[in-house]
């Protein structure tokens, strides 16, 4: 059966697509952030209140970083998920505006006349009780942050810069941050077929002793604790397994063998991954340095035809939810007329290859029990689509960003998926 689900307008006309930046807080409240394309407006930071259904953009990322008179490249993103520790919600800033090059997106060489280059992200935090923001960082070199984890224990920051990949540890109590170099040649910032490496979009933290693990394209496992002087590659274990397929870490248009997701699970003390582009479910022992393939948990037309999904990068709408479940945003093949439909073979940059519909998906860890709960479409028929960022509300229900038609605009903002689903 099919899922309707609801959109809401929160209030941005130029809201584009989000990756990661939306999360349940303690308050239940789910914060997100829409992205901006925009040369002169920032990503904007919103709030929604699941039991009032009221929304409130909360601030522009520019001014909080106190970039508004600046006239530079704004800060037009966050591709982060909102980290809590200690009643304050820690995130990052990411670039919006870019410049294609060779089909590629890339940090803009020639900014517009009048405009500064990019600043460089920044680290950030937001304080529930009082509702102020603080500037706590800036990410060296005019780079974004295109993934972050937070240690809240410990109150460390980690992260992974755009374009050229470097690895960045913020220490929140010492006010310190280190850059430690590029994790993968020259990361997107490289030439395809020579230096070119897709980077790693999800870290996690083991918390028994505070150390972060991520991947490379090249299929390798990296892992850095606080009294490292660097990250170091594990020896006895990568990514490079054939189920997930062939591929070219120099060329851009995929992940590559990195994986797409990361989620820590506590019962077992390991964590549980996606490999996007197939879709396999995977465990990741970090102490006995084991991987074992689990399941493909893609879509079941997904499973049933041997697609890979149409997203070219594979999807980030992945979370442990309740009664330690799975649950995973997906795609699935629509059938036109009775023939797969086709996609584009080739493609430089994360971004769909071919229309198809949203599923989502649970995965009872303790039972290992798949469940499709089917197909997810609009009140209208129409459907969501540039899924890549999961809320898991206190009541069951779901919340993403997608794409959906405002006022005649395609723009891409907050979805309800109601639940809950649970058996």
């Amino acid at each position: 059966m099919a899922i309707t689900a609801q959109h809401y307008y929160s209030g941005f006309d130029l809201a584009h697509d989000t990756y990661n930046a939306l999360s349940t807080a303690s308050d239940g409240k789910i914060y997100y952030v829409l992205s901006s394309e925009s040369i002169s407006r920032g990503g904007q930071v919103c709030v929604y209140d699941p039991e009032t259904e009221e929304i409130k953009i909360l601030a522009d990322l520019t001014d909080i970083c106190g970039e508004a008179d600046l006239k530079a490249i704004p800060q037009g993103k966050s591709h982060a998920s909102f980290y809590e520790s200690k009643g304050k919600l820690y995130f990052s800033t990411h670039v919006g505006y870019y410049e294609l090059i060779d089909g590629m997106d890339r940090l803009p060489r020639n900014p517009p006349n009048g405009y500064k280059a990019y600043p460089g992200g920044h680290i950030l935090s937001y304080n529930l009780s009082n509702g102020k923001f603080e500037d706590l960082a800036i990410i060296p070199d005019g780079e974004g942050m295109v993934t972050m984890v937070m240690d809240p224990e410990r109150e460390c920051i980690y992260g992974i810069t755009w374009p050229s990949g470097n690895f960045i540890y913020y220490d929140i109590r010492g006010n310190s941050l280190r850059n430690l170099g590029p994790v993968s040649e020259k990361g997107e910032a490289g030439t395809p077929g020579r230096d070119f490496r897709a980077l790693c979009r999800s870290m996690f933290i083991d918390p028994k002793d505070g150390s972060v693990y991520f991947s490379t394209s090249e299929g390798d496992i990296y892992t850095f604790h606080p009294d490292m002087t660097s990250f170091e590659k594990l020896e006895n274990i990568h990514l490079r397994l054939d189920y997930f397929g062939q591929y070219d870490p120099t060329m851009p248009g995929s992940m590559g063998y990195n994986w797409r997701q990361m989620k820590w699970y506590p019962p077992e003390k390991v964590a549980y991954g996606i490999h996007g582009n197939s879709g396999y479910l995977f465990r990741f022992d970090p102490r006995k340095q084991s991987i074992e393939l689990v399941e493909r948990i893609t879509s079941g037309p997904s499973r049933k035809s041997g697609m890979y999904d149409q997203f070219s990068y594979g999807y980030l709408g992945f979370d442990l939810g309740p009664n330690n479940t799975l649950y995973y945003l997906t795609g699935g093949p629509i059938d036109f007329t009775g023939q797969r439909n086709q996609e584009v073979k080739q493609i430089a940059k994360g971004a769909a290859k071919g229309l198809e519909n949203l599923h989502l998906v649970t995965f009872n860890l303790p039972d290992r029990k798949y469940t499709d709960h089917g197909p997810i479409f609009y009140k209208d028929g129409s459907r969501p689509t540039y899924v890549n960022s999961i809320a898991l509300s206190k009541n069951g229900d779901v919340y993403t960003l997608a794409r959906f038609k405002n006022k005649g605009k395609i723009i891409q903002d907050l979805v309800k998926i109601p639940g809950p689903f649970l058996e």
